[in-house]
């Protein structure tokens, strides 16, 4: 658990996190989510799943 729990401290995951919550915050505020950071947002999310894959190979 304890393993588990450091390995979420790591800095993409804080980034990742954070931006989700914004990313949820946002839409249910209802306020609108400029493309530019949909951009951002799905790079960010693209890279931190694709190199937890990576890890698990």
């Amino acid at each position: 658990m304890k393993e588990r729990i450091c390995k979420l401290v790591d800095v993409k995951s804080i980034v990742t996190l954070t931006l989700t919550g914004v990313f949820a915050y946002m839409n249910i505020v209802g306020q609108e989510v400029s493309e530019t950071f949909k951009t951002i947002y799905v790079m960010i999310i693209g890279f931190y799943f694709g190199t937890q894959l990576m890890k698990k190979q």
